[in-house]
């Protein structure tokens, strides 16, 4: 058979020794050998085989994976090149393969044939939570560690120490991101407020009658002694003289001091009448309901056929008129004072609670304005009132409740009146008309000294939220406590022109300075100039354009900011520099007076832990120069920065409706003390309310008790006076405490 024959009988079978080439080494190049012993050549150009050639060995590869043909080898045949073996082994080099004959018809049956290669997925390896977790936070820490030092790297360390030196340092809000939560409770329902009348107007009609009230007030004090003397006399021993001595006549008289004291009382007991009328019952209306059931009483008494065997509450009704006018003389000479030190101005400044100012927090704010709503807010229910109108109707039914039982649920009908006027007698508080009126007038006549006057208790009850308070340049420095030593001009500059550019630049910014420079300008007979782009730098200073000039006005440390060249040995503590193209022009030196009145104002401040923030627009007023030069507390205060401290001193920013107080003069010392004396004036008018309010039901509890059992002897005028006089103390101490700070 020739050699052409064999090759077509063996059809499909491939010469394996052909693709796997000849044993002996035979073909290798110099580039081979090269490449063996580590002197690689550079890669020769890429031949890309013939079709015919390139379908051949892929032809073949196929039939060998598909298991027709066994490879002498376990490598795949390589499409072309020669095979270099690895050092130590034998190496196998494929020989070139003959083309076949008919390629295409067997080419088509063996891709037909071909299996799709089968996806490899890797099996998923179990792993311990814990682990992983470990594994993260390495890993998040390797990242932050490659990257914690690029931009410390990127800076220059001299520049950035030089910028800490000339920069102030200041503090951020602390904004709350937290959604608001759901508020439950229903809002309270809004009275419509009291007609608003002017201060001056209100302080002339609340001073009609006053003089005469005060002496009525002193005529209930001599009733109130001449009942105590009745009650003391027969306990004491002594014995009066015929017909003094009969038990009727002094029934007859203390029933004549109660009238007459009712007398005196009259408009006072109409309006606790009145507002029982209303359904808004007071301590004024259970007073008046104490002094008509004792009353009726000592008739009823006077009226039995039997001679009276005890005194009526007479002493103790007296004592509760006095407590009630006096307390009303308190209230009314407080308002009359607060709209006359109101009036003293025709543009006050007024004080606001504004919510949210600074730190999610509310914030007192003061800005110049008009007495506008200040007399409705002072004709309004105080705090006492408030909290008098929900307890005071309980109160009101209690007794009528437990009169009713010890008495016809007693089967003793008799006891009834008797019942009604021990009740009502011992849950008329006597604090109820001192718990606000008193410490509101002793309060008024110290702001009064000071110029500030208390808007009533809208203002007071919102002190609750006032966390903060704004203070400015006018607050810590008015007007004439910062002086101009003298000023020096630089280089070729007019005296008139530095100062202009900077006297405009102050003016724009809203400095306190601006007076100050406006007068020193005047007096040169300069005028302002127009700046453009005016900015505000955290470094201290400022920076506009004036007809094309470039003008920077600031601290010394805003200049070296700035870098612009100052004098050697320049030795100025507080001072105004003016650049003009970044050239020196000016100098002004500046003397700064603190008024002696800050420091107790702040300290009073920061007793009621009202945080102060320093929202100056003078740029030499910074924490460093407070501290160091008037030794202030400024780690207590709050410095926000330049842009945030504009904004919260804003003279047109919104501000509150309710008003806290009106200011007439300047400084710090009445902004601070209006908000003391109205955080202390609600504390201590809520805790005055509720001691009223405890001796209120515990001493009904002790009459409805011992009327029940018939113990007059233990619920006598003397003893039940001691009883009111008890709980009325605190509050009278509590009183005088509010405006002592």
């Amino acid at each position: 058979m020739s050699k052409q024959e064999k090759e077509t009988n063996k059809g499909d079978l491939i010469d394996v020794k052909s693709l796997i080439g000849d044993a002996d080494g035979a073909g290798y190049s110099l580039d081979d050998i090269m490449a063996e012993y580590g002197h690689p050549s550079p890669p020769p150009e890429e031949k890309r085989l013939p079709a015919g050639e390139e379908r051949f060995n892929t032809i073949e590869w196929a039939k060998i994976s598909k298991g027709r043909t066994r490879p002498a080898a376990s490598k795949p045949p390589c499409s072309g090149g020669q095979v270099v073996a690895f050092p130590g082994s034998q190496p196998v080099l494929p020989k070139e393969p003959d083309p076949p004959s008919e390629p295409e018809e067997p080419a088509e049956e063996l891709e037909s044939e071909m299996p799709e290669p089968a996806p490899v997925i890797p099996f998923p390896k179990e792993e311990n939570v814990l682990s992983s977790f470990f594994k993260d936070l390495s890993r998040k820490a390797d990242d932050y560690a490659d990257h914690m030092f690029e931009e410390d790297e990127a800076l220059d360390k001299q520049e950035v120490r030089r910028l800490e030196q000339l920069i102030p340092g200041t503090d951020l809000e602390e904004l709350d991101d937290a959604p608001p939560s759901r508020q439950w409770r229903r809002p309270r329902r809004q009275e419509p407020p009291p007609p608003d009348v002017a201060p001056g107007e209100l302080a002339r009609r609340l001073g009609r009658g006053l003089k005469w009230m005060r002496t009525r007030t002193l005529l209930l004090l001599l009733l109130t002694a001449l009942s105590l003397l009745q009650t003391l006399l027969p306990i004491a021993g002594v014995v009066l003289s015929s017909p003094l001595d009969q038990p009727a006549v002094q029934c007859c008289l203390s029933t004549a001091l109660m009238g007459t004291g009712i007398l005196l009382s009259v408009d006072v007991l109409f309006v606790g009448l009145y507002r029982a009328c209303r359904l808004k019952f007071g301590m004024d209306t259970l007073a008046a309901l104490a002094c008509l059931f004792t009353l009726a009483d000592g008739i009823a008494l006077l009226l039995s056929s039997q001679p009276p065997a005890r005194l009526p509450y007479t002493l103790v009704c007296l004592s509760g008129l006095f407590c009630l006018l006096h307390g009303t003389y308190h209230k009314r000479c407080a308002l009359r004072l607060s709209c006359r030190t109101a009036a003293a101005a025709s543009s006050p400044y007024r004080v606001t609670l504004d919510p949210a100012k600074w730190s999610e927090r509310g914030t007192y704010t003061k800005w110049s304005g008009t007495p506008e709503g200040f007399g409705s807010q002072l004709q309004t229910d105080d705090g006492a009132q408030r909290i008098f109108r929900r307890i005071c109707p309980l109160l009101f039914l209690g007794d009528i409740t437990f009169a009713l039982l010890v008495s016809v649920g007693s089967d003793q009908p008799e006891r009834l009146v008797w019942a009604l006027s021990a009740l009502f007698a011992a849950t008329a508080s006597f604090g109820g008309a001192l718990v606000y009126s008193r410490p509101l007038h002793k309060a008024a006549r110290r702001l009064a000294a000071s110029g500030a006057a208390l808007a009533g208790w809208p203002g007071m009850a919102a002190s609750r939220k006032g966390d903060c308070v704004i203070i400015t340049d006018g607050d810590l420095f008015p007007p004439g406590y910062v002086e101009l030593n003298g000023i020096k001009v630089l280089s070729d500059f007019s005296a008139e022109r530095v100062v202009a550019y900077t006297a405009t630049l102050i003016r724009d910014s809203g400095s306190g300075l601006t007076k100050l420079f406006h007068d020193q300008l005047r007096s040169m007979g300069g005028l302002m100039r127009r700046a453009d782009n005016l900015q505000c730098h955290e470094g201290g200073g400022l920076s506009a354009n004036i007809r094309g000039d470039q003008v920077l006005v600031g601290s010394a440390a805003f200049m070296k900011l700035m870098e612009v060249q100052l004098p050697q040995g320049l030795n100025v503590k507080n001072a105004v520099f003016c650049a003009i193209d970044r050239e020196l022009a000016g100098i002004f030196a500046l003397s700064y007076t603190l008024p002696d009145t800050v420091f107790p104002a702040l300290e009073a401040l920061m007793l009621e832990k009202v945080e102060p923030v320093l929202a100056t627009r003078d740029f030499n007023l910074i924490p460093a120069m407070l501290q160091q030069r008037f030794k202030l507390a400024v780690s207590k205060m709050a410095f926000p920065p330049v842009e945030r401290r504009r904004q919260l001193s804003d003279e047109e920013q919104d501000h509150s409706d309710t008003i806290t107080a009106l200011l007439c003069r300047e400084g710090l010392l009445p902004f601070a003390e209006s908000i003391t004396a109205a955080k202390r004036l609600r504390w201590a008018t809520r805790l005055g309310t509720s001691l009223c309010c405890a001796g209120s039901v515990l001493g009904m509890l002790l009459s409805a008790y011992l009327t029940s059992v018939g113990a007059y002897t233990s619920l006598s005028p003397l003893n039940l006076l001691i009883y009111m006089l008890t709980w009325l103390a605190p509050v009278w101490f509590l009183s005088g405490w509010v405006h002592r700070f």
